[in-house]
């Protein structure tokens, strides 16, 4: 069954974990692309998608913006509690949400939701209470892996829905 939402969190999953600052000392974030079509396929089954990360920095905003992502939590120091309250408001349960997280923070909300995922680089204990570890570190493309593995669990092609999306044949074009 799909998921009603989707839930990520940045660092370690999108990004490498890497802090890197500008010679004015502003924090520095490198994405991977790939990620983006995770969110495209997310949109092409109307299945909402959000950010939910500790960190309060405007590089993930202005990803988030442009991404055009439906919910975004910066600076959340708990993640499980934002996550029912969200529930509540789309009257859904904590197990009709998937997340992929990576590490300590992500642990409480990893272990509450229907679909739970961590990227290959999360520490063991962390791939110890998920039900899935995926192949990819994170920054390399490891929400794209998860999402394209959410729609193999149900049986959807990526090409047949970019196909039927229309999108293959728009951007071909």
């Amino acid at each position: 069954m799909l998921p009603k939402l989707i839930l990520t969190d940045i660092d370690g999953v999108w990004t490498d974990c890497g802090m890197y600052y500008d010679e004015k000392g502003n924090e520095l974030k490198k994405f991977n692309t790939y990620d983006s079509a995770g969110v495209l396929f997310c949109k092409l089954l109307d299945i909402p998608f959000g950010i939910i990360t500790g960190e309060n920095v405007k590089s993930v905003e202005r990803r988030a913006k442009k991404l055009k992502v439906d919910y975004l939590f910066l600076g959340a120091n708990n993640k499980l509690e934002i996550v029912k309250k969200l529930t509540k408001e789309l009257n859904i349960q904590l197990s009709d949400v998937a997340y992929i997280g990576d590490d300590i923070n992500d642990y409480l909300l990893l272990k509450s939701v229907g679909i739970s995922a961590v990227p290959k680089s999360a520490p063991v204990y962390m791939k110890e209470i998920v039900n899935w570890q995926l192949e990819k570190k994170g920054g390399e493309g490891v929400f794209r892996e998860f999402v394209e593995k959410i729609l193999a669990e149900n049986n959807i092609n990526v090409i047949d829905l970019l196909k039927e999306s229309n999108f293959i044949n728009e951007f071909n074009q």
